[in-house]
């Protein structure tokens, strides 16, 4: 067989983008997850997700499935080249796998799919592409192919796939829950067992057979989104109507835990789910100290150390063992090998009412972006940038007035029943309850300052009344 797969038209990706990447904050946030980040190069996971299927699946066979907000947010701009499924409610991976598979029949198609998560790492492409060759081989014969991966270190983790010894594709003998240590160390020691990177191959009737199967709750569900879709409210909306009905699992423990049609390919392709600091560094360049410096940064003395800096200069002296991760609103500073505790620092963020996890000091919309300068008791400075044809939502605020002044560009300015055309250096006022929008309807970016006068300036003071986005009157700026 030639292991090295050539491009086919009933091959599809289907590109899983919803996690939050909360291990790796303060760089990753909910609305700016890991997926849409560089960490490792000047490309984003999700970019380097979908070339690594070069000369096998093109740009215009991949869709992506992520959450609403995601689409709306931060994750805009990286999403904007490729067809998406806009979850409302996240539902984890098994509906998630699901609608990408009715979608696929709803086009009159029964491709192999190609699932891959949009957050992990891969270094050596060539192996990868054997391996795809083969699961693809498998898929086309009816078998649900998996990715195992050969461990290394006794990793609690990851789930674990069990697998009988012999030829690729390997028949899957059991999957196995993140284990305890004991477990991963007999685990790494029988040779039989694999880490499991949630990544698959298949074709869509098959899984959707499975699931109708395994988990006849999501099967109705889908049942119901399918019917809906081919009446006039179309696909998105039949999501909004059914997609929160749909049970939250994973595939793995949904379906394939059950399944009897199950192969593994043994990936042996230098994967790494990159999903906390300690992951980053292991992956990372390193000088003869053990540091992996990244940005801004000046170490002295220091040892076995993972500095990153998005912004200002991290100067670190005489430490062993630490990372720091330094963003324009946030510092980490943890030892080395506890940056699963990560998930702590968000779960106080959340419980104060706090927005660091939530949100960058820039923060990216549909029309462009806006960096907050400046936040105090009583008011809020930012400067917003409008892109060519973008517009916020007609909205209102019952908190708080607004001051734009334009900086550069032209502003068209809706308030009230007033429509008006600013230019650099001129400015207006929003009072509090007037009805508003701001619009760029030239072919350069407009960039005003914003100051926020009120008793609360946060940022779900807003009612919206018509949004270019399809964004609904939930809590969100612009």
């Amino acid at each position: 067989m030639d292991n090295n797969p050539t491009p086919s038209g009933d091959l599809c990706a289907v590109i899983l983008a919803g996690g939050s990447g909360s291990r790796l904050w303060p760089l990753s946030r909910a609305q700016a997850p890991k997926q849409f980040l560089s960490l490792l190069g000047p490309s984003s996971l999700l970019e380097a997700t979908v070339a690594r299927l070069d000369g096998i699946i093109p740009p215009s066979q991949v869709v992506v499935v992520t959450s609403a907000d995601t689409a709306t947010g931060e994750g805009f701009g990286p999403l904007e080249p490729y067809a998406k499924i806009l979850e409302p409610v996240p539902r984890n991976t098994a509906a998630a796998i699901g609608i990408a598979a009715v979608k696929a029949r709803l086009a009159g198609s029964d491709p192999i799919m190609v699932v891959l998560p949009s957050d992990h790492l891969v270094r050596d492409v060539a192996a990868f592409q054997k391996s795809l060759a083969k699961a693809i081989e498998a898929a086309r014969s009816g078998r649900l192919a998996v990715f195992g991966v050969p461990p290394n270190t006794p990793e609690t983790g990851f789930g674990y796939i069990q697998a009988k010894r012999g030829s690729e594709p390997l028949e899957v003998e059991a999957f196995h829950e993140k284990p305890d240590l004991a477990t991963a160390e007999r685990f790494l020691a029988s040779g039989e067992h694999f880490w499991n990177s949630g990544m698959f191959v298949w074709r869509a009737s098959v899984i959707l057979s499975e699931i109708g199967s395994a988990l006849p709750a999501l099967a109705a569900v889908l049942a119901r989104i399918e019917a809906d879709a081919r009446s006039e409210i179309g696909f998105d909306g039949a999501l909004k109507r059914h997609f929160a009905d749909a049970p939250s699992i994973s595939i793995d423990h949904g379906v394939l835990e059950k399944s009897k049609k199950l192969v593994m390919l043994a990936g042996d392709f230098g994967w790494s789910d990159v999903g906390s600091w300690d992951a980053v560094y292991d992956v990372s360049t390193k000088d003869d100290q053990g540091n992996s410096l990244q940005g801004n940064v000046l170490a002295v003395d220091c040892r076995n150390s993972f500095i990153r800096s998005e912004q200002r200069l991290v100067a670190a002296v005489n430490v062993d063992d630490v990372s720091v991760i330094e963003t324009s609103d946030a510092v980490l500073v943890m030892r080395r090998g506890t940056s699963q505790d990560v998930r702590k620092v968000i779960d106080k963020l959340d419980q104060g009412n706090r927005t660091e996890h939530l949100y960058h000091s820039t923060v990216n919309r549909p029309w462009g972006s806006y960096t907050v300068l400046q936040e105090s008791p009583g008011y809020k400075i930012k400067s917003i940038e409008v892109r060519a044809g973008g517009r916020l939502s007609l909205q209102r605020h019952r908190h708080r007035s607004e001051h734009w002044v334009v900086v550069s560009g032209t502003a068209t300015v809706t308030c009230d029943e007033r429509v008006s055309r600013l230019s650099a250096n001129q400015s207006t006022f929003i009072p509090i309850g007037v009805k508003h929008r701001l619009e760029n309807l030239e072919a350069s970016p407009l960039r005003i300052i914003e100051v926020q006068v009120g008793g609360y300036v946060g940022e779900d003071d807003i009612e919206r009344f018509d949004d270019a986005y399809g964004r609904s009157n939930e809590k969100a700026s612009s």
